[in-house]
């Protein structure tokens, strides 16, 4: 491993002056901050969106005429599951890849910047259709629902978007291994690679399903769609999105995690192989969203059901390395009994309180994804509530939790400021509200949806049905979590303005750990993203081309559009 101590300067040229913000070229800096200004006014708005859903399902609020509950459902999760996710990513990545491998490459950030255009003109251009009432398609946009067809034009902008920006990291990356032959490129760059491959195969299957089918049909030059082929590929595209969330958020803890808290990286070459896994394993899970659909054989079904279970491995190597990393950072410093090192780890640092929030919201957002990828406990809760209170314990609180921490070193680390206390104090406060609301919000969604409180509908009370009856009180606790959760954003936006404007000035470290031991070194061929990328096309088409292939040549006569209200 290449470790912090044997980073790589930046290239000629680009010496230690006016040109570099907080150690990175101060045009590397602008573009992360960039990104991270659109993550947040996301973060902001599809907030608002979530809570005046929370009332409308309450029975708190009647929505004006002018804007539906399913625009509200939308606008959430197209914001926050799409925008802020991948907006905060790249900001947060191209910052820590510049820090570590010396700077972005030229052509790296012209793809950025490109990127970046086209992602807030999708963004607008969505936003805008979703307000207007003219994409009532729920976050997923599932056929054959239909929206207005350049709500569809927005969206495959974002995805256009995101692809140059795939395109400049594998420059920066490639750029680098050729400058520095048989080294291996830093932990932290080879995370960031691996995202931006995920992308690329989400990107692939969801430009297919827009621009190949959807746009087409909602221009009306074709009459109906097929449903199985848009879900097949929509989550094809969403499962990944998610574990692109999940890797981003684990380089963190991975990375930055020993660093914050005087420790070193446990294992290197572990962090690499969890990382491979899912790389490989990941785009297969998609199909257990549809363990209920039909057009799949049960045999199908339990094939993909061992391939969404590979997942499973990298999380436990992950739970092992970041309690040793804990554990070792403790030891190192002068504790000999069983649990000595858990008591003094800074628990007063908001950068770590809040990713060790994060890691124990996963242990039962895990769980509950081992229950939704079962089939035959899948069977109780698919298409429940509980599936949205599984969403917001696994993106809720383990990614947002983890993108807030990055935040508390990125932002000043950007803005060349520090993180005083009462902003620290405040940060651990917001956390604390956070999972706190979270909490409520989402343990309710899974009690209702044990009690079959359906999701994505607005009216649950079924005109008076006696079994909708016991569904209210978890509902107006849903309300409540969803306040306590808005007045936390409030705060959030609040100690970013002031770490980005008003904070004393001063460094502020991006902190990279250094490897625990020499000896731990991955072999070289880890770098070599032929191999992976190759094993995990092989592992999609192992997953996808006999239904794909059942479903075009089964002669579905299709669906003509429905609009929703």
């Amino acid at each position: 491993m290449t470790h912090a101590s044997e980073l790589p300067v930046l290239p000629k040229g680009k010496a230690a002056d006016s040109g570099l913000t907080a150690g990175i070229p101060r045009e590397d800096a602008i573009l992360s901050a960039a990104n991270l200004t659109i993550a947040f006014a996301a973060l902001l708005f599809g907030g608002l969106a979530g809570l005046l859903q929370g009332f409308v399902r309450s029975g708190y609020l009647e929505l004006p005429s002018w804007i539906s509950y399913y625009a509200l459902l939308t606008a959430h999760g197209v914001l926050l599951v799409l925008v802020l996710s991948s907006f905060f990513s790249i900001g947060y990545l191209y910052a820590g890849t510049s820090k570590v491998l010396g700077g972005l490459a030229p052509m790296t950030r012209n793809f950025g910047w490109a990127g970046f255009a086209l992602m807030s003109v999708g963004t607008a251009m969505a936003a805008f259709f979703i307000l207007a009432g003219k994409a009532n398609v729920l976050y997923t946009f599932y056929t054959p629902m239909q929206a207005h067809p350049w709500f569809y034009i927005g969206l495959a902008l974002i995805v256009v978007g995101i692809l140059l920006n795939c395109v400049g990291m594998f420059i920066t990356y490639q750029g680098w291994r050729k400058q520095h032959p048989g080294q291996l490129t830093p932990l932290f760059a080879f995370f960031s690679n691996a995202v931006f491959v995920l992308w690329v195969f989400a990107s692939l299957f969801i430009a297919v399903f827009v621009v190949g089918l959807v746009i087409p049909w909602a221009f009306g030059w074709v009459p109906t769609i097929d449903p199985m082929i848009g879900r097949t590929l929509f989550w094809a595209f969403g499962h990944t999105l998610v574990n692109i969330w999940m890797l981003t958020s684990i380089s963190a803890w991975y990375v930055s995690m020993p660093k914050v808290i005087g420790g070193k990286v446990f294992s290197d070459s572990l962090a690499r192989v969890a990382v491979v896994i899912l790389v490989v394993a990941n785009v297969p899970g998609g199909f257990h969203h549809q363990i209920l659909d039909p057009g799949l054989s049960v045999e199908l079904k339990f094939l993909h059901v061992i391939q969404t279970f590979m997942i499973i491995f990298p999380s436990l190597m992950t739970a092992f390395a970041m309690l040793a990393t804990m554990e070792r950072a403790g030891r190192a410093k002068g504790v000999t009994s069983l649990l000595g090192w858990w008591k003094i780890l800074p628990w007063s640092d908001a950068r770590f309180f809040a990713l060790i929030v994060a890691m124990f919201a996963f242990i039962p957002a895990g769980l509950g994804g081992i229950i939704n990828a079962s089939n035959q406990i899948n069977q109780v809760v698919h298409n429940s509530i509980w599936v949205t209170g599984h969403l917001h314990l696994t993106v809720g609180t383990t990614v947002m939790l983890t993108f807030f921490a990055v935040s508390y070193w990125l932002i000043p680390f950007l803005s060349g400021r520090k993180m005083t206390k009462v902003l620290n104090r405040l940060a651990i406060a917001q956390t604390i509200i956070w999972a706190s609301g979270m909490l409520i919000m989402s343990g309710a969604m899974h009690i209702n949806g044990l009690l079959g409180s359906p999701r994505r509908t607005a009216n649950t009370t079924y005109t008076g049905h006696e079994a909708a009856a016991d569904w209210a009180l978890y509902e107006s606790f849903m309300a409540i979590g969803g306040m306590i959760l808005f007045g936390a954003i409030t705060l959030l936006i609040y100690i970013w303005v002031q770490l980005a404007f008003f904070a004393p000035k001063g460094e502020t470290e991006f902190p990279i750990g250094e490897d625990d031991s020499k000896k731990d070194v991955s072999p070289l061929f880890m770098d070599r993203w032929a191999i992976w990328v190759v094993l995990a096309t092989l592992s999609i088409a192992i997953a996808y081309v006999i239904p794909l292939a059942d479903f075009v040549s089964g002669h579905n006569p299709g669906s003509p559009p429905f609009l929703m209200p």
